[in-house]
């Protein structure tokens, strides 16, 4: 594995020194028919307290494996997943999942949705506290006036809104995001992107995101983890982006440094590793 490391520049956030979030040698292997079929090989990797890292590759590389060993919804072969120093055995409150099929409930309002999810992590809260925490993430994703209306009312945009809502409002330690924008439209994906980036500049949680995209990860994160090919896909480069914050988009797309990152990704996905099956 190697580094892509570009100077620093002014008005950078360091992160913190020790590792919040680690992948310590993880494998992970599935039983088939034909034999056991190896998904990931020996990954090591820290991310730090409050940093956004992307992870993209090629069909088949394991990245919902990585996020899917995160949120505790499976485990590893060999190796461990450490959050806090303590290993990842199981789904918990403290890391929370936006999936780009939004899995919201159709049958309640973009309210309920959130206001339930408060309400099942924080039952002790006094209901006026959870009222008022929904209503402020709603807000933040600029759905206030949408509020009360059924999911299935709402566009793809405004449903990946109320996921993003339901996800913060717990203030989870860690958001886990699984391709979140991949389905919507330039313009909404877009936004959504700038959304996002205004409430963890406030919230500052962890957030490690798949993507298929260049220019998304190079908006949105502090690094970018490139995989190899699967089977036993390894961690093949990781990208320091080094981007002031908060970031202007149009400001990043002007500096000569954005065109060199994006040139060594592409080159990295479609070059030396390039695949038939590319996402």
């Amino acid at each position: 594995m190697s580094t892509l490391i570009q100077p620093p520049s002014p008005g950078l956030r360091a992160p913190a020194a020790e590792a919040f979030l680690r992948f310590e040698n993880v494998s992970k292997v599935y039983p088939t028919a034909k034999g056991p079929y190896p998904v990931l090989d020996g990954i090591d990797l820290s991310i730090h307290e409050g940093e956004f890292m992307c992870v993209i590759g090629h069909s088949g590389c394991g990245k919902s494996t990585l996020l899917n060993m995160v949120s505790g919804f499976s485990t590893p072969s060999d190796g461990r997943v450490v959050l806090h120093g303590n290993t990842i055995t199981k789904p918990g409150p403290d890391r929370m999942v936006v999936f780009q099929g939004y899995a919201l409930l159709p049958w309640f309002t973009a309210y309920e949705n959130v206001y339930l999810a408060v309400d099942s992590v924080k039952p002790d809260l006094p209901a006026h506290e959870k009222k008022e925490i929904t209503r402020e993430h709603l807000a933040m994703v600029g759905l206030t006036d949408a509020a009360d209306k059924k999911i299935l009312q709402l566009s793809g945009g405004m449903k990946q809104r109320v996921a993003i809502a339901r996800a913060l409002a717990i203030r989870p330690e860690v958001l886990i995001l699984d391709e979140p924008f991949g389905a919507l439209d330039a313009i909404t994906k877009e936004e959504l992107q700038e959304e996002l980036l205004t409430i963890w500049n406030t919230q500052r949680c962890t957030v490690l995101m798949i993507t298929h995209d260049i220019d998304e990860a190079l908006f949105l994160a502090d690094r970018l983890v490139m995989m190899t090919n699967g089977p036993a896909a390894k961690i093949g480069e990781i990208m320091d982006i080094q981007f002031p914050r908060p970031r202007n988009r149009e400001e990043i797309m002007e500096d000569p440094l954005y065109y060199s990152l994006r040139n060594q990704a592409l080159d990295f996905l479609y070059s030396r590793f390039a695949h038939d099956d590319v996402e």
